[in-house]
């Protein structure tokens, strides 16, 4: 039965590469896959699936206001596939979600999407609520902070290292401007927290 995934995480956790493996499992079985990613991040140039391993693949793109249910019949009309798989999931609208839901449904082929779950502000991303809200399975990949704690939130960085509390949400980037920490640490890093190392002691 086909269904709809979520798997999320925060940044650095391995997302591309569980999906690159993923769609090579399929394809080492000799069946076709069909690899979906935003646009708008050209990190590892326009149209293409890449990890920080080295890994890659060439993918089709999606773009706010694009019809997916309409894209993936159009896909599926040329040939048979497998599975779908969207990475930066976190990048979709709310009503695309919605028609990744109905070609689940009603192509009948199974969806697995790729995504964050929060933002630097400790915010869900529009594509990633709705994909928690709809998803038949979720699945968390895990990346950890600094203190050996699981990571679950992300923090947003200038070029100098100082860690940002404002900004528009979506601001592509790598390692170079975030870093994934647990929730406590985040606090700290954003200033909801003081640091045990600086708190006075009577």
């Amino acid at each position: 039965m086909a269904k709809l995934y979520f798997h999320y995480s925060t940044m650095n956790a391995g997302k591309s590469t569980i999906l690159l493996q993923a769609s090579h499992n399929y394809i080492e079985r000799g069946m076709k896959t069909y690899l979906i990613t935003a646009r708008l991040d050209r990190r590892a140039g326009e149209g293409r699936v890449a990890s920080r391993i080295g890994i890659g693949a060439d993918a089709d793109t999606f773009e706010v206001g694009e019809n997916l249910f309409l894209k993936i019949k159009q896909r599926l009309e040329q040939g048979p596939c497998a599975c779908i798989f969207i990475d930066e999931a976190q990048f979709l609208t709310k009503e695309q979600v919605w028609e990744l839901a109905r070609a689940v449904d009603d192509l009948r082929v199974p969806i697995m999407c790729y995504g964050l779950r929060v933002d630097f502000r400790g915010e869900l991303f529009p594509g990633s609520a709705a994909l928690l809200a709809l998803a038949d399975e979720m699945r968390e990949a895990r990346t950890i902070c600094h203190c050996g704690k699981k990571a679950t939130m992300v923090v947003r960085t200038d070029g100098d290292g100082n860690v940002l509390v404002d900004g528009a949400q979506v601001q592509i980037g790598g390692n170079e401007a975030y870093v994934s920490l647990c929730r406590k640490h985040w606090r700290i890093e954003t200033g909801d927290l003081i640091a045990d190392s600086d708190k006075k002691t009577n």
